[in-house]
Order: C-alpha cells, then sequence, then structure tokens
C-alpha cells in the first residue's frame, strides 16, 4: 500500500518546477542552458517525457524512496505546495 495513491499530489500544472529546475541540485543536469527543464513543452505546459520522466520529477516515487521515514504523506505534500506557492508567487 502506498499512501501516495490514496491522495495523489494535488499537481496544477503550471509548469513552474519545470521552469526552476537550475535552483535544486538534484535538477540542474535538466537545464537546457535557462533554468528550465530540457524535455518541457511550452505550449503544453508538461513534459515531453511525461511516462518516461527522471525519478526526481515523480512526487510519489521520491516521497516512498527518500522521505516517507521523514514525514506522513500529508506533512510531504504540504511542503512541496509550499515550494509550488512560493514559485507562483516569485512569477507574480
Amino acid at each position: 500500500m502506498t499512501h501516495c495513491n490514496e491522495n495523489a499530489f494535488p499537481c496544477t500544472q503550471c509548469g513552474l518546477c519545470c521552469q526552476r529546475v537550475n535552483l535544486a541540485q538534484e535538477t540542474r543536469y535538466l537545464d537546457r542552458g535557462d533554468g528550465t527543464c530540457r524535455h518541457y513543452d511550452p505550449e503544453s505546459k508538461g513534459c515531453r517525457i511525461y511516462h518516461q520522466r527522471p525519478a526526481i520529477c515523480r512526487v510519489d516515487l521520491q516521497y516512498q524512496l527518500n522521505y516517507i521515514h521523514l514525514y506522513s504523506w500529508e506533512e510531504f505534500v504540504a511542503l512541496n505546495l509550499s515550494v509550488c506557492r512560493q514559485l507562483n508567487n516569485e512569477k507574480g
């Protein structure tokens, strides 16, 4: 049983996290040179390789692999949503 499948991460598909991959060491290798992920499609605001996207881009998987012993799923979602809000606030 995974906590994630019961309450999926409420992604709004704004694409802002994909446009700021330069901000985290774990995602810098995806930077196409302007801070945006090389797999990001600005027209759809989605990932061109969504079904094969890197593990770091999979919120549910990251929780299971790295954070399940530190946070409840609800706490982990809240932390991620706070980053989403911060990115949206920076956008204006």
